[in-house]
């Protein structure tokens, strides 16, 4: 029969025995490794590295994406064939300084009450990075599309002449390229979104005026060959009240949901990673 003394020593070695096949993940002066965790929360090194390099990559390609595209829009040939809307750098600004203030008021205002989506691409990339339900995400995707579709009729009712703000392709822009241009700056739009809004942080609080900035800006890059739809709700809304669509509409639809994957693929790899370690302390509220 064991005793008290017994069983507690069986416990002792029991543990021990457990702390000595467990593997470490934390670094120490007998077990180094380049893939472990360091105490105090940091990455291990060559995440670190993993980390930076994707950081780097994503932000000089946004950088540099949206300035070349907007530097070729500029430098464009009077030879091609412009949009039928807003092809003059006068109506390029107008229209993206109205598209971007517009979005930055409606995200000041509503935020607090459901959020601020204002797009179905937004709402779906918040459903896939569960930041949103998915029968609340389709409650706000219906109520964007009836509020995209009473907006275009109010603006045709009260202004006069025939609908000029519909969504069409222009610039020589194909098909194709009009999916990846409308993909790609509503990924830039949804990465905002995302990363200052989802992500709690110091700049949370500017969330709503840097993600008009980002649609200031994904309205310079597309407006001359699409018309920047980023949003179905802008695109669906304008073809109801014009009683009119395009055989390539469905571009304003698949563009803006690849954008919606392409920022959530990009957003989840950086959290599988635990960016936080990678620069720590830029992320807090304190």
């Amino acid at each position: 029969m064991s005793t008290s003394s017994d069983v507690e020593a069986h416990k002792v070695e029991t543990a021990v025995d457990l702390e000595s096949n467990t593997p470490r993940n934390v670094p120490d002066a007998e077990h180094p490794t380049l893939l472990a965790r360091p105490a105090g929360g940091a990455g291990s090194p060559l995440t670190n590295h993993a980390i930076a390099f994707l950081g780097e990559f994503f932000g000089t390609f946004i950088f540099l994406w949206t300035a070349f595209v907007i530097a070729q829009i500029a430098n464009q040939s009077p030879d091609i064939p412009p949009a039928g809307q807003g092809s003059s750098p006068g109506q390029l600004i107008m229209i993206s300084l109205g598209f971007g203030f517009g979005v930055m008021v409606g995200v000041f205002i509503f935020f607090r009450v459901s959020g601020g989506n204002l797009n179905p691409a937004v709402t779906l990339t918040l459903v896939l990075a569960k930041a949103v339900p998915p029968i609340r995400g389709v409650v706000m995707m219906v109520a964007q599309m009836i509020a995209g579709m009473a907006a275009a009729g109010a603006a045709s009712a009260m202004t006069p002449g025939p609908i000029a703000f519909a969504n069409s392709l222009g610039g020589d822009a194909s098909r194709s390229r009009g999916v990846f241009i409308e993909a790609f700056a509503t990924a830039l739009l949804c990465l905002t979104v995302l990363f200052l809004a989802v992500e709690k942080a110091r700049a949370t609080f500017m969330a709503p005026f840097v993600i008009g900035v980002a649609l200031f800006l994904g309205h310079l890059i597309s407006v001359y060959y699409t018309g920047a739809g980023l949003n179905p709700a802008r695109s669906f809304g304008p073809c109801i009240a014009a009683s009119s669509f395009p055989n390539y509409h469905w571009i304003y639809w698949v563009g803006p949901f690849l954008g919606s994957f392409i920022a959530f693929g990009i957003w989840k790899t950086f959290k599988i990673l635990e960016y936080e370690t990678c620069n720590p302390g830029q992320d807090s509220d304190a």
